[in-house]
């Protein structure tokens, strides 16, 4: 059963590792771990070489060698990968938007994954996870859509469906040019410089992360903070930052044009109207300001800066629709090697199986000509059985055979008597007969090939 368990292990790290370093540092993790039995320290090291989706498999694999008794702590330190897909339907309409922040596309080079979720948003109380690869939205493949397709998808309908699917893994790339990377969710770092676990989240989704960020002002002995706040539309109510004057104390900490104020001194904004909101900011000359940056940073623009900032979007998506272009050619030009590829095998397949069906046919010509062969041989020969040294064939004794007795003396002279000359030439026949015979047994004795 063990060796049976081995081999299967050794079959999958062969079929999912290419790199023979990579497989001996496996092969070293596994015999450290059962000298000290350390199963953290042993799934910390399995991370840095089951570093991809498609090496998850070997999890499952190298279970049956973890020992009874660690296996329950062992399942709840590796990732599981689900192959079934659930659906979720989440409403793009709502204030808080959808709850959850993607990364990935076509242009990437992955599926699309579920970065971030709002702690108390929609799709954290559906059970969307960090980590879940969305496989289609409202029913649409999107396997083969760049991020601001998947973006606009999601927008057509006020009522988002998400198929998902649970792999546990974050892809990580900065840009196009560097090679695509993996991070289990554990380990996954945001953009800015913190775990996951320490981000509140996304308001909405799309392409840029919108984040919570918190800041801390102190007006003693300053002119005011520096800004202007305006109430949202119907749609996105709240309170937002419309103006940041330069230089100011505001500006020194970060807060831009287009903040949402979600919290001030434990006091919550999101539902407040505009003038308790300037109240509570000018009642304290102390203040603990919670934003999400950039969430409406378009209503509060000029025109001129509207105009841009569409010029750029347009820049934006005739280079996205480009890198689709180079996407596509690049997988079109990957399927066809692949075709070129599956054709070059089956060629070789088929060939093989020509010059084996060829061989075979020659085989059997040369045996049924070797049974022919030895069927004639024996026709001539006899059967090649027989003893190489035949037994020595006795030759026969020419013996007369004695005459009849007559009664009469003159009879066995023959002489002048009928009947004995006809007498004498039978037996002179009889003897003729019996020489013939053995001079015919001791030819055919003679030159028979067992006789050579």
């Amino acid at each position: 059963m063990e060796r049976k368990v081995a081999r299967e292990f050794r079959h999958k790290v062969e079929l999912l590792i290419d790199n023979e370093a990579e497989k001996d540092y496996l092969y070293d993790v596994l015999r450290m771990y059962h000298q000290s039995m350390d199963l953290p320290v042993l799934v910390g090291d399995l991370k840095l070489v089951i570093n991809d989706p498609n090496r998850l498999p070997l999890f499952d694999a190298i279970r049956p060698l973890i020992p009874l008794k660690h296996q329950v702590e062992y399942d709840q330190l590796t990732p599981k990968r689900s192959r079934k897909l659930k659906e979720v339907r989440l409403d793009r309409t709502h204030p808080e938007g959808l709850g959850l922040s993607v990364r990935g596309g076509l242009e990437f080079g992955c599926g699309l994954f579920i970065s971030q979720i709002v702690k108390d948003g929609q799709a954290g109380n559906v059970g969307l996870q960090v980590g879940d690869e969305i496989v289609r939205i409202n029913g649409y493949s999107i396997s083969s859509c760049i991020h601001e397709e998947v973006i606009s998808l999601i927008k057509t309908k006020k009522t988002v469906s998400l198929k998902v699917r649970h792999v546990g893994m974050i892809p990580v790339k900065s840009s196009s040019e560097d090679p695509l990377k993996w991070q289990f969710v554990d380990q996954f770092v945001s953009e800015s410089g913190e775990k996951k676990s320490s981000v509140a989240g996304l308001a909405s989704i799309g392409g840029k992360e919108i984040k919570e960020k918190k800041v801390f002002l102190s007006l003693v002995g300053t002119k005011g903070m520096g800004i202007s706040i305006s109430s949202g539309p119907t749609q996105k109510p709240g309170i937002y930052i419309s103006n940041v004057k330069a230089g100011s104390l505001s500006a020194e900490v970060g807060l831009e044009v287009g903040d949402q104020i979600v919290e001030v001194n434990g006091v919550d904004f999101t539902a407040m109207d505009h003038e308790e909101a300037v109240r509570v900011l000018k009642s304290s000359r102390s203040l603990t300001i919670t934003v999400l940056t950039g969430a409406v940073s378009e209503l509060f623009m000029t025109d001129e800066e509207r105009l841009a900032l569409e010029a750029r979007r347009q820049l934006d998506r005739q280079e996205l629709m480009q890198q689709k272009r180079i996407a596509m050619e690049t997988n079109k030009i990957l399927k066809e090697q692949q075709e070129k590829e599956r054709q070059r095998k089956l060629e070789i397949s088929q060939k093989t199986a020509e010059e084996d069906e060829r061989y075979r046919r020659e085989m059997e010509k040369i045996e049924e000509a070797e049974r022919k062969h030895n069927r004639e041989w024996e026709e001539d020969w006899g059967a090649r059985d027989s003893p190489k040294s035949p037994s020595p064939v006795p030759v026969p004794v020419k013996a007369e055979s004695p005459l009849p007795l007559h009664p009469n003396p003159r009879a066995q002279t023959g002489r002048g008597q009928p009947g004995s000359m006809g007498q004498r030439r039978k037996m002179r026949k009889r003897r003729e007969k019996v020489s013939r015979n053995t001079w015919t047994t001791l030819i055919h004795t003679q030159c028979s090939p067992q006789s050579r």
